[in-house]
């Protein structure tokens, strides 16, 4: 069974010392204008491992990615309008 994942936007000031960052976790994408990192990591550490994140030089700010959280089954409450406008 896969173990939970917890999502983490880490904004940095260098991209080259933040490749790095792999050790902690899955980096899952780097943004080269906008300076930050999208990692996920196993939620059972995840806290230990922000802290040391958290005290390198290259590292900002952290922020946690709420994604998970977010509800991602529909429901049909409402009619479908684009029947009654197609031709």
């Amino acid at each position: 069974m896969l173990p939970e994942r917890t999502g983490y936007i880490i904004w940095v000031s260098d991209l080259k010392a933040a490749r790095s960052l792999e050790k902690y976790g899955t980096v899952h994408y780097m943004s080269r204008r906008m300076h930050y990192v999208v990692m996920y990591m196993n939620a059972d550490r995840s806290e230990e491992t922000v802290r040391l994140i958290g005290k390198l030089p290259y590292v900002r700010k952290i922020e946690r990615s709420y994604r998970n959280e977010i509800k991602t089954e529909y429901s049909k409450d409402t009619e479908d309008k684009t029947r009654a406008y197609s031709i």
